[in-house]
């Protein structure tokens, strides 16, 4: 990590573009120490006593071929997070938490460290299926911790188009479309390693030349007032605080501001992501 990171930062300078920030990178090393804190901690319960658990009441026997073992496991667990990660976006409550990561204007290696930091708190529950199914709880982790590894080199405008792995593999132009707040790009691309999924179910969207479409804008669609660390964790629960609070709410208006997509409202204040992409493109027509 530390020899591309600063590769990218050394390209960045002698390019004369505005990849990096001193207070943006050391948030984004804050938010890597915090995940990483929380999630060795809580490995330890999941993998030690949730997934075991599962893994020993397993409804089917490991394969015996390492090779259909392994290659499997990466699909299976890669199609779990792909659900894991649209969740994230589709649900309000999961949101709050991933919000986090989406949050940095910046698009470079060290965005990839800031993590949604109460993740690994639920992570571990789209897992158990594969430990069911009879896949060893430390595999799962170590193909989860490879996986992520890629998740995260794919964090970087240094690299175009990669040819032919753009059919299959999520790449830095997949990726990039990800983190755009741009109408169309919102909600995009929700694999780790395998952009097959987001083909399958609907979430594909390619990269556009900016002449076709525009720039990509990075970060959220309504800045953050403030930058502090703990703002840009708990903002978002805030929000949902004082939407839970307003008078006059129905149950089921209550229960859109908790489950229902981020940024849906009674009163159409705010706007989802399909709101969005629908105005703009009456806009343009």
């Amino acid at each position: 990590y530390l020899i591309v990171i600063s590769l990218e930062l050394f390209l960045s300078k002698l390019r004369k573009q505005d990849s990096y920030s001193l207070k943006d990178t050391a948030q984004n090393i804050y938010f890597m120490i915090l995940t990483g804190g929380i999630d060795l901690v809580f490995r330890v319960v999941y993998i030690g006593f949730i997934l075991t658990f599962f893994y020993d009441h397993r409804v089917a026997q490991p394969l015996q071929n390492p090779w259909i073992y392994w290659i499997i496991l990466v699909v299976f667990e890669d199609f779990m997070y792909y659900w894991l990660h649209r969740v994230d976006h589709y649900c309000r409550l999961f949101w709050a938490t991933h919000v986090t990561h989406h949050s940095s204007p910046k698009f470079n290696l060290t965005v990839g460290f800031r993590s949604s930091v109460m993740e690994p708190l639920y992570r571990f529950v789209y897992f158990i299926p594969i430990a069911w199914l009879g896949f060893q709880p430390i595999d799962i982790a170590f193909i989860y911790a490879a996986t992520q590894t890629w998740g995260i080199l794919v964090h970087t405008e240094k690299i175009n188009k990669l040819g032919f792995l753009e059919y299959f593999l999520v790449t830095p132009s997949h990726h990039r479309v990800h983190h755009g707040s741009n109408p169309k790009y919102l909600d995009r691309n929700m694999g780790m390693f395998l952009i097959i999924w987001d083909k399958l179910f609907g979430t594909f969207q390619p990269e556009l030349p900016a002449a076709a479409y525009q720039p990509i804008i990075y970060g959220l669609t309504k800045p953050l007032e403030k930058e502090d660390p703990l703002h840009i964790v708990v903002h978002e629960w805030k929000s949902i605080g004082r939407d839970l609070g307003k008078k006059g709410l129905s149950i089921r208006q209550r229960w859109n501001y908790l489950f229902g997509p981020p940024g849906w409202s009674h009163d159409g204040s705010t706007h989802t992501s399909t709101e969005l992409r629908k105005m703009e493109k009456e806009r343009k027509a």
